[in-house]
């Protein structure tokens, strides 16, 4: 068949049908977020709850939520600007801090849901791979699925160490090992270690101590923070077991007290009254005569 050229006349653009506004600004995948969010009518309105990861230049994001006709619906959160808290004060947006986020997001659900003394997850750090499963006597375990957004779903990417560290939290998250680092796509074989040195952040330490045999300057370039707060490499493990320890311990968000101040604050001028803006005027003619009689104005307009 040859080349055939579209004739948009009158009748194509009547019935012309725009996508999404979402669609159209490329931030939404309809079609995952189409499975993602439709619950089978059996099921009776019950909310398909979803983990959002969402990974920006100097935060991640967490959140769980569950579809409505007006909107989603944000039941909690986690962020990793919060994890300073817990004793991570650098490296917010790295493999390992994304596994803090979800851990912190997990403890919290439960916690808002009293399931945390009955599914503690996987306490002991070692990168294999766990799953969440129902008690023979009690509630079940809670179930969300992992919605990643425009993200690239590559062997390795951080929105995994996201849902990693909700699934050793204690949510139930459908999912295989073969998006974690230490999988071998040929041999199809996992390796734990090399997933548990990510998750306690022993690549960075790799990283840092060979950009420092290397290039002593460009060191102190890329980790002038860790400098700052005199962290070295051998100290990065234990900073991230102090976290998740301290996580389990108190998940819940401090809630951050109002300032309250002595006067109302203005962010804009104040309107002036009928008989102000007189005087300002006046003022301003005055001001502009007396320039005149020095010989200071030169072709120039009076603005009040």
């Amino acid at each position: 068949m040859g080349f055939v050229k579209v004739v948009k006349n009158k009748a194509y653009f009547k019935r012309f049908q725009v996508k999404f506004r979402r669609r159209r600004e490329g931030k939404t995948d309809y079609h995952a977020r189409k499975k993602l969010v439709i619950q089978p009518k059996n099921k009776y309105n019950a909310p398909k709850y979803r983990i959002i990861a969402r990974i920006s230049n100097r935060d991640v994001t967490a959140q769980i939520a569950y579809a409505r006709i007006e909107g989603d619906i944000v039941i909690m959160s986690a962020y990793s600007h919060e994890l300073p808290l817990y004793g991570v004060k650098v490296g917010l947006t790295n493999y390992a801090a994304c596994y803090c986020t979800g851990l912190l997001l997990a403890r919290r659900i439960l916690t808002k849901f009293h399931l945390a003394d009955k599914y503690p997850g996987q306490v002991e750090v070692d990168g294999e791979m766990y799953s969440v499963e129902d008690l023979e006597k009690g509630p079940g375990a809670f179930r969300a699925h992992l919605d990643v957004g425009l993200a690239r779903t590559t062997t390795g990417a951080k929105v995994f160490a996201v849902m990693k560290g909700a699934v050793d939290g204690g949510i139930e998250v459908p999912h295989s090992e073969k998006r974690f680092p230490g999988f071998d796509a040929e041999s199809k074989e996992f390796n734990a270690s090399v997933l548990r040195d990510h998750i306690m952040g022993t690549h960075v330490a790799n990283y840092m101590r060979q950009l420092m045999d290397e290039d002593e300057d460009a060191y102190k370039r890329q980790f002038s923070r860790y400098n700052k707060l005199g962290i070295t490499a051998g100290d990065l493990e234990e900073i991230y077991k102090n976290a998740h320890q301290k996580i389990r311990e108190n998940p819940v968000r401090v809630k951050k007290t109002p300032k309250t101040y002595a006067k109302p604050r203005r962010f804009n001028p104040k309107r002036l009254t009928h008989k102000q803006r007189q005087k300002k005027v006046a003022t301003a003619k005055k001001q502009w005569l007396a320039r005149i009689e020095k010989g200071k104005v030169s072709g120039k307009t009076l603005r009040i």
